[in-house]
């Protein structure tokens, strides 16, 4: 440390100080005597040293002179005619830091002089470097090496820049220069059409987020190497973005679709509901709520409403106040005419609590007579797996041989190549059900069934396996197999997500209650146990009337009440199936009744045109010859008959054979909604009641996908965000997933 005494310091004085130091980097003034009025005397309560922070600066050598400056702002402050008095003797301490380092490395900072600072725009563009001994200044952008002469000229530097073909493109992806517009052809809504091309960064970023909600790709993904090479193959100006980005721009969209949805539900009458409850890899429990609507094309539609975290006891009140919430955020709380739910006992509870809550604002619909739908794949499931665990001794020698062969690849491979030599042609693999699943267990006999020649050839060539099935366990396969194939079937059709179900049900179910009646007519042993077992489910839920089931098949126009008066005598018994039919009219009439009443407009007759506006003149058309043949030779429509009666009393509608299968009652409506204008309203809302959960328990494939082992620490909301966007965004574009939910919803039991 050296100090150095100096004397009275001028207005532009310079301070000389001498120290012996080899360089000094930068000169830093701390504690510099300033105040709001200038610079004070060391008497006037200034600090009495002024520190001077000393480090290394090249250029500066051993026994040179530093010219310090107290401060240029002191100078500056301090007027001319100031008559404040200066400092005469201040000591002045200077801290010097690694002085003698370049002593000891041996450098003579004598030879070293301070090198000019280059203050031409483009030393920022280029940079100086040494080829073959010459000094050449290369560009940033093209890497061409261009003369350089220290001290010379940068005109030709200059020049370069403006022919700079690299640096043009730089600059027009930063939105500076000249552009030149880039021609494409827009082929949206199939109509190609040329149009000039315009990078949209916020474009891009949108149809980012859309794709990674819509196919479910991890956000990591947006900042793999090879991900934004990909992207900026396609297009050079691509900018990569942040995982964080990208989630907060998922929110943003999440929010704003919300809002656009929101507005779409407020034009629609009556929303069904589905709902169910799914526990994630987190130990999480959500609650997935489901709306199903017709759009005024007619067409069903179904919308993830909410995807929302459910915290336990999951009892009754607690599922009815968490949907209440749901509805009331969307604003669609006097829009529920009904709720599909599962045979949960927490759910009976919960839909009792919705139901008071509904009727306490007398928004009820279809006076709570339809307000409750039991999921149907679910009874089915109930009934299967009661009538299958009678009859698991049937079935235990062919589940057993699989088991055996799917253990080992070894003997997978010799079963395989078995079935190679008999050219079979199968292409199904051994299945190994589980037990709790009867569509699994149906995969498994259907692909053991196919291979039943291979299993004794396999026993040649392995003496471990014991678990031949004998032609009589092929027999009881083969029947159970039939039998299920019956289920399977009519769980498809009664899954289906974009098609009315409500007109199909009491058809497909009446093929299950005559095959259960042809069954129980078997002298085996095992076909009588599984089919009473069965048949008791089957009594237990549907053996009092359901009116969605029955109505909706009469709202059909291929069977209207025929299909009734046909299946009911055959489902119920003797005594009981005539009160089931009267109360399937009457629940008919009512609906009815409500529409009208609700309708402004109600249109009670069909009365013929009157061409003469004179009523004494329309008397005398009364008396005509004409009307009087009519009047006895026509049946007349009597002027109060309602739609409905006259929707009944027309003919059954009979497509073609090809047409049947693929008939859309909706369609049908649409077409006679201006001359049934009420009963189309109430076919439209009838028809669009979904009679089982699957739509809900998709979710729960998406939520599986969604909250995987690497993604399991996403938020409840986020997670909320990515299955309802998605959803939206899917049945927006009409992309669909690969998925097994129709057949794993099933699973429940």
């Amino acid at each position: 440390m050296a100090i150095c005494n100096t004397d009275t310091v001028g207005d532009s004085e310079l301070v000389f100080i001498a120290a012996k130091f080899t360089s000094l980097k930068k000169l830093c003034i701390k504690n510099c005597p300033i105040s709001d009025t200038g610079v004070k005397s060391v008497g006037e309560g200034c600090p009495s040293l002024v520190k001077l922070k000393v480090k290394r600066c090249r250029g500066v050598t051993k026994a040179s002179v530093c010219t310090a400056f107290l401060h240029n702002s002191c100078d500056a402050q301090l007027s001319p005619s100031s008559e404040m008095s200066r400092p005469t003797k201040a000591n002045i301490v200077i801290d010097m830091e690694d002085v003698d380092k370049d002593d000891e490395m041996g450098i003579d900072a004598t030879e070293a002089k301070t090198s000019r600072k280059k203050r031409s725009v483009v030393w920022k563009e280029f940079e100086i470097i040494t080829n073959s001994g010459d000094m050449k200044a290369r560009c940033n952008h093209c890497k061409h090496n261009l003369a350089y002469k220290k001290g010379g000229a940068t005109t030709h530097l200059k020049r370069h820049l403006k022919l700079c073909t690299p640096r043009k493109a730089t600059l027009v992806g930063k939105d500076k220069g000249p552009k030149q517009s880039l021609l494409s052809f827009d082929v949206t809504e199939g109509d190609e059409m040329l149009s000039i091309f315009k990078y949209d960064k916020g474009k891009v970023r949108e149809e980012l987020v859309k794709m990674f909600v819509v196919h479910e790709y991890p956000f990591r993904m947006v900042e793999h190497e090879f991900f934004t090479k990909f992207c900026r193959s396609l297009n050079p100006k691509y900018e990569p973005i942040k995982r964080q980005t990208l989630k907060l721009d998922c929110m943003k969209m999440y929010i704003s679709e919300k809002e656009s949805l929101k507005l779409a539900l407020a034009g629609i009458n009556k929303i069904s509901l589905t709902s169910d409850l799914w526990t994630s890899n987190q130990s999480i429990g959500y609650m997935c709520l489901t709306g199903h609507f017709m759009d005024s094309e007619w067409k069903l539609q179904k919308r993830i409403l909410n995807f929302c975290p459910l915290e336990p006891p999951h009892t009754g009140l607690a599922i009815a106040d968490s949907i209440s919430e749901c509805l009331i955020d969307w604003g669609i709380e006097d829009k529920i005419s009904t709720i599909t739910l599962d045979n949960a006992s927490s759910n009976d509870l919960a839909v009792r609590a919705l139901k008071e809550n509904f009727e306490a604002k007398e928004k009820l619909h279809f006076g709570g007579k339809i307000f409750l739908v039991r999921c149907c794949a679910h009874i089915l499931n109930l009934m299967v797996q009661d009538g299958l665990t009678e009859i698991r001794d049937v079935i235990e020698n062919i589940r057993e041989s699989v088991k055996y062969l799917k253990l080992s690849p070894s003997r997978l491979y010799k079963f395989n190549e078995i079935v190679k030599s008999l050219k079979l042609s199968t292409s199904k693999r051994l299945i190994l059900d589980v037990p709790t699943r009867w569509n699994s267990t149906y995969a498994m006999l259907e692909c053991a069934l196919e291979n039943k020649s291979v299993f004794s050839r396999y026993k040649e060539r392995d003496y471990n396996y014991k678990w031949l099935p004998s032609d009589e366990d092929w027999k009881r396969a083969a029947e159970v197999s039939k039998f299920l194939e019956v289920i399977n079937d009519v769980t498809k059709v009664f899954s289906g997500r974009k098609y009315p179900t409500s007109n199909l049900f009491l058809r497909q179910i009446w093929k299950v209650r005559k095959m259960l009646n042809d069954m129980s007519t078997d002298n085996r042993d095992f076909v009588k146990r599984m089919t009473l077992k069965m048949k008791e489910k089957f009594d237990k839920y549907w053996g009092e009337c359901n009116l969605v089931m029955a109505i909706g098949a009469v709202l059909d126009p291929r069977y209207k009440m025929k299909l009734i008066l046909y299946s009911f005598p055959k489902i119920y018994p003797a005594d009981d199936f005539q009160r089931h039919i009267d109360d399937v009219r009457e629940s008919l009439e009512f609906l009815y009744k409500e529409y009208l009443s609700v309708d402004s407009q109600i249109n009670s007759s069909m009365s013929s045109a009157t061409y003469d506006s004179n009523p004494s003149q329309a008397k005398k058309q009364k008396t005509d010859d004409f009307d009087e043949w009519v009047i006895t030779n026509s049946d007349i429509i009597p002027g109060n008959k309602s739609e409905i009666d006259m929707y009944l009393d027309e003919g059954v509608y009979k497509p073609g054979n090809e047409e049947y299968e693929d008939f859309d009652a909706l369609n049908w409506w649409k077409a006679n909604s201006l001359k049934f204008r009420h009963l189309s309203k109430m076919a439209r809302d009838i028809l669009s009641i979904p009679i089982t959960t699957v739509a809900s328990e998709s979710a729960f494939s998406a939520g599986g996908r969604v909250l995987d082992q690497y993604r399991s620490s996403l938020k409840p909301e986020t997670v909320q965000a990515l299955i309802c966007m998605g959803d939206w965004l899917r049945q927006d574009f009409g992309v669909e997933l690969a998925s097994n939910v129709e057949n794993e919803c099933m699973q429940e039991g």
